[in-house]
């Protein structure tokens, strides 16, 4: 399974740089400036938090040139910090996690020796008792994220599904994703990557989080063809 990292903002294409100079209204020398000010990390994060980025991107009713990066970067830290989660990799860590389940089906985990991915909570947690290190890692941080992706882009659904045909409400994947952050903050992969604080704040303001990517839940797949369904991502 891959590793997911705070690194939407190192994949940044020459589309968004032009989205960036388009709304910012930069020309002539004064784009060839804010280009080098997009070079150098301290500048760029002041730059991303330009209002008018926000605004444009979600405002925009045609379809937006820009790549899934940049997108979920740029929303993410403007609801989180209206929400008093102020921390850049943070909201970095949540929109590489957005992009990723927006690329392809990740419902499942890949487990050594079984035959097929795992897809639902109550076998990972099974798979757990027998698992190594890394595996045990790769499926805390499959829960955790999958748990907030699902409570954050699609609470309606979840609501809908418990209410009608019994499947688990919102508190359950808050617990599961609570849970998960908080045993994965001590893991030593976690330290090794850098992602014990992330861990330890989601597992500390996971409804926070979730409540926040709720503001936006309707919007937040707008990149790309508006006529291509959203996948399945429930089990």
């Amino acid at each position: 399974m891959k590793v997911l990292h705070a690194n939407c903002r190192v994949q940044f294409t020459a589309e968004d740089v032009a989205f960036v100079l388009e709304t910012l209204g930069h020309t002539g020398n004064d784009a060839a400036a804010l280009v080098a000010l997009l070079t150098d990390e301290a500048a760029r994060d002041c730059i991303l938090d330009n209002p008018a980025l926000v605004r444009a991107l979600l405002e925009k009713r045609c379809c937006l040139r820009v790549s899934h990066h940049f997108y979920f970067y740029v929303v993410v830290r403007h609801v989180f910090r209206q929400s008093g989660l102020d921390d850049r990799a943070l909201a970095d860590y949540v929109a590489e996690l957005l992009a990723h389940f927006s690329r392809e089906d990740q419902a499942g985990v890949v487990v050594p020796g079984q035959p097929q991915p795992l897809q639902y909570y109550f076998e990972m947690l099974a798979a757990l008792q027998t698992a190594d290190d890394y595996t045990t890692f790769s499926i805390r941080a499959h829960i955790g994220n999958h748990s907030l992706f699902l409570s954050g882009v699609f609470p309606d659904r979840i609501r809908h599904r418990a209410e009608r045909r019994g499947f688990p409400n919102l508190r359950y994947y808050e617990d599961m994703g609570r849970s998960s952050f908080r045993a994965l903050s001590d893991h030593r992969l976690a330290r090794r990557y850098e992602l014990s604080p992330i861990f330890e704040t989601l597992s500390q303001h996971f409804e926070r989080a979730r409540l926040a990517l709720n503001e936006v839940s309707d919007r937040i797949f707008s990149v790309g063809d508006p006529e291509v369904p959203l996948r399945q991502f429930f089990p």
